[in-house]
Protein backbone atom coordinates (compact mmCIF):
# COMPACT_ATOMS: atom_id res chain seq x y z
CA UNK A 1 0.00 0.00 0.00
CA UNK A 2 0.87 3.48 -1.06
CA UNK A 3 0.43 6.61 0.76
CA UNK A 4 -0.15 9.47 -1.11
CA UNK A 5 -0.16 13.41 0.25
CA UNK A 6 -2.88 15.32 -0.47
CA UNK A 7 -2.22 19.29 -1.29
CA UNK A 8 -1.72 21.36 1.18
CA UNK A 9 0.59 22.26 4.21
CA UNK A 10 1.44 19.14 6.78
CA UNK A 11 2.12 21.20 9.71
CA UNK A 12 2.50 19.01 12.32
CA UNK A 13 1.60 15.70 10.46
CA UNK A 14 4.72 14.58 7.98
CA UNK A 15 4.08 11.37 8.57
CA UNK A 16 0.11 10.69 8.81
CA UNK A 17 0.15 6.71 9.71
CA UNK A 18 2.63 6.98 12.29
CA UNK A 19 0.79 6.30 16.15
CA UNK A 20 -2.07 3.76 14.57
CA UNK A 21 -2.25 0.98 16.12
CA UNK A 22 -1.78 -2.35 14.92
CA UNK A 23 -5.54 -2.76 14.60
CA UNK A 24 -5.89 0.14 13.22
CA UNK A 25 -3.43 -0.54 10.32
CA UNK A 26 -4.37 -3.97 9.59
CA UNK A 27 -8.05 -2.03 9.26
CA UNK A 28 -6.68 -0.03 6.38
CA UNK A 29 -6.05 -3.22 4.29
CA UNK A 30 -9.49 -4.33 5.12
CA UNK A 31 -10.86 -0.98 4.00
CA UNK A 32 -9.04 -0.89 0.30
CA UNK A 33 -10.07 -4.52 0.18
CA UNK A 34 -13.43 -3.13 0.32
CA UNK A 35 -13.33 -0.63 -2.10
CA UNK A 36 -11.16 -2.70 -4.46
CA UNK A 37 -14.43 -5.01 -4.75
CA UNK A 38 -16.79 -2.34 -5.24
CA UNK A 39 -18.08 -2.22 -8.77
CA UNK A 40 -18.90 1.31 -9.37
CA UNK A 41 -18.63 4.98 -7.83
CA UNK A 42 -21.09 4.46 -4.85
CA UNK A 43 -21.75 7.49 -2.15
CA UNK A 44 -21.73 4.01 -0.02
CA UNK A 45 -17.97 4.27 -0.20
CA UNK A 46 -15.75 4.29 2.84
CA UNK A 47 -13.55 7.54 4.14
CA UNK A 48 -11.24 7.66 6.82
CA UNK A 49 -11.33 10.29 9.66
CA UNK A 50 -8.04 10.59 11.64
CA UNK A 51 -8.57 12.35 15.19
CA UNK A 52 -4.65 12.32 16.63
CA UNK A 53 -5.94 14.34 19.69
CA UNK A 54 -8.03 11.03 20.57
CA UNK A 55 -6.37 8.87 18.67
CA UNK A 56 -9.29 7.68 16.77
CA UNK A 57 -9.28 6.25 13.33
CA UNK A 58 -13.24 5.90 12.13
CA UNK A 59 -14.43 4.72 8.42
CA UNK A 60 -17.50 6.44 7.69
CA UNK A 61 -19.36 6.94 4.24
CA UNK A 62 -18.39 9.52 1.61
CA UNK A 63 -22.43 10.11 1.94
CA UNK A 64 -21.93 11.15 5.74
CA UNK A 65 -18.54 13.10 5.14
CA UNK A 66 -20.66 16.95 5.07
CA UNK A 67 -22.36 15.76 8.31
CA UNK A 68 -19.37 15.01 10.00
CA UNK A 69 -17.22 17.94 8.78
CA UNK A 70 -19.14 20.48 7.13
CA UNK A 71 -17.58 22.23 4.46
CA UNK A 72 -18.18 26.17 4.60
CA UNK A 73 -19.32 27.13 1.57
CA UNK A 74 -20.59 30.53 2.81
CA UNK A 75 -17.84 32.93 0.62
CA UNK A 76 -19.47 30.80 -2.49
CA UNK A 77 -23.36 32.40 -1.46
CA UNK A 78 -24.99 33.52 -5.05
CA UNK A 79 -24.89 37.03 -3.46
CA UNK A 80 -21.27 37.26 -3.12
CA UNK A 81 -20.56 35.48 -6.42
CA UNK A 82 -22.42 37.84 -8.16
CA UNK A 83 -20.78 41.00 -6.39
CA UNK A 84 -17.08 39.79 -7.37
CA UNK A 85 -18.25 39.23 -10.83
CA UNK A 86 -20.02 42.82 -11.08
CA UNK A 87 -16.51 44.09 -8.96
CA UNK A 88 -14.63 41.60 -11.65
CA UNK A 89 -16.52 43.77 -15.10
CA UNK A 90 -14.92 46.60 -13.28
CA UNK A 91 -18.38 48.36 -11.85
CA UNK A 92 -18.06 50.66 -9.55
CA UNK A 93 -18.27 48.92 -5.54
CA UNK A 94 -21.36 50.94 -4.56
CA UNK A 95 -23.08 50.04 -8.25
CA UNK A 96 -22.43 46.69 -8.00
CA UNK A 97 -23.84 46.88 -4.65
CA UNK A 98 -26.83 48.46 -5.61
CA UNK A 99 -27.14 45.67 -8.59
CA UNK A 100 -26.94 42.95 -5.94
CA UNK A 101 -29.66 44.72 -3.39
CA UNK A 102 -32.07 44.88 -6.72
CA UNK A 103 -31.58 41.14 -8.18
CA UNK A 104 -31.31 39.40 -4.42
CA UNK A 105 -32.88 42.03 -1.88
CA UNK A 106 -31.18 43.86 0.50
CA UNK A 107 -32.14 41.18 3.40
CA UNK A 108 -30.44 38.73 2.14
CA UNK A 109 -27.39 39.95 0.35
CA UNK A 110 -26.16 42.15 3.99
CA UNK A 111 -27.34 38.38 5.39
CA UNK A 112 -24.70 36.66 3.08
CA UNK A 113 -22.03 39.45 3.71
CA UNK A 114 -22.81 39.14 7.81
CA UNK A 115 -22.14 35.14 7.53
CA UNK A 116 -19.04 35.73 5.20
CA UNK A 117 -17.62 38.05 7.77
CA UNK A 118 -18.74 35.21 11.18
CA UNK A 119 -17.15 32.76 9.30
CA UNK A 120 -13.83 34.29 8.66
CA UNK A 121 -13.68 34.63 12.55
CA UNK A 122 -13.97 31.28 13.12
CA UNK A 123 -11.55 28.81 11.95
CA UNK A 124 -13.21 26.23 9.31
CA UNK A 125 -9.39 24.12 8.73
CA UNK A 126 -9.46 24.93 5.53
CA UNK A 127 -12.47 22.82 5.25
CA UNK A 128 -14.12 24.60 2.30
CA UNK A 129 -16.74 23.52 -0.19
CA UNK A 130 -14.05 23.66 -2.62
CA UNK A 131 -11.98 21.16 -1.10
CA UNK A 132 -14.83 18.73 -0.45
CA UNK A 133 -15.72 18.83 -4.29
CA UNK A 134 -12.36 18.30 -4.99
CA UNK A 135 -12.26 15.27 -3.09
CA UNK A 136 -15.53 13.84 -4.02
CA UNK A 137 -13.94 14.47 -7.51
CA UNK A 138 -10.61 12.80 -7.57
CA UNK A 139 -12.19 10.02 -5.46
CA UNK A 140 -14.84 9.14 -8.19
CA UNK A 141 -12.21 9.21 -10.98
CA UNK A 142 -10.07 7.27 -8.94
CA UNK A 143 -12.58 4.72 -8.66
CA UNK A 144 -14.19 4.88 -12.48
CA UNK A 145 -10.77 4.30 -13.31
CA UNK A 146 -10.05 1.23 -11.31
CA UNK A 147 -7.57 2.47 -8.84
CA UNK A 148 -8.44 1.52 -5.58
CA UNK A 149 -7.82 4.20 -3.15
CA UNK A 150 -9.50 5.56 0.19
CA UNK A 151 -9.29 8.91 1.63
CA UNK A 152 -7.81 9.11 4.92
CA UNK A 153 -8.77 13.07 6.03
CA UNK A 154 -5.94 13.92 9.19
CA UNK A 155 -8.06 15.96 10.89
CA UNK A 156 -6.31 19.56 12.63
CA UNK A 157 -6.03 19.42 16.67
CA UNK A 158 -9.17 22.41 17.69
CA UNK A 159 -8.03 25.71 18.77
CA UNK A 160 -4.86 25.57 15.90
CA UNK A 161 -4.64 27.14 12.39
CA UNK A 162 -3.45 24.08 11.02
CA UNK A 163 -6.04 22.62 7.98
CA UNK A 164 -7.38 19.32 7.91
CA UNK A 165 -5.25 16.95 5.62
CA UNK A 166 -6.31 14.99 2.97
CA UNK A 167 -4.55 11.78 2.47
CA UNK A 168 -4.51 8.92 -0.10
CA UNK A 169 -4.12 5.19 0.75
CA UNK A 170 -4.01 3.06 -2.50
CA UNK A 171 -2.61 -0.67 -3.51
CA UNK A 172 0.66 0.01 -5.15
CA UNK A 173 3.13 -1.93 -2.59
CA UNK A 174 3.01 -4.96 -0.78
CA UNK A 175 0.05 -4.85 2.03
CA UNK A 176 2.96 -6.18 4.43
CA UNK A 177 4.63 -2.68 4.42
CA UNK A 178 1.38 -1.15 6.01
CA UNK A 179 1.87 -3.49 8.97
CA UNK A 180 5.93 -2.81 9.17
CA UNK A 181 4.70 0.24 9.85
CA UNK A 182 6.69 1.32 13.32
CA UNK A 183 3.75 2.82 16.15
CA UNK A 184 4.12 5.74 17.99
CA UNK A 185 5.26 5.56 21.89
CA UNK A 186 4.43 7.81 24.07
Amino acid sequence: MELQRGAGPVASNTQPLAGLTESQRLGLRDVLLDVSKARAWSWELPVLLRDRCWLRLDRIRLSELMRYIPPDGRDEAPELMHYQQLMAQGIDPLLAQQNCWLEFGMEDCQRALHAYWQSRDRTNHGWSAQRYRQLVSLYRDQIERGLPSVPMLILARRETDEEHQIHWITRTTQTKDLVNIRPFHL
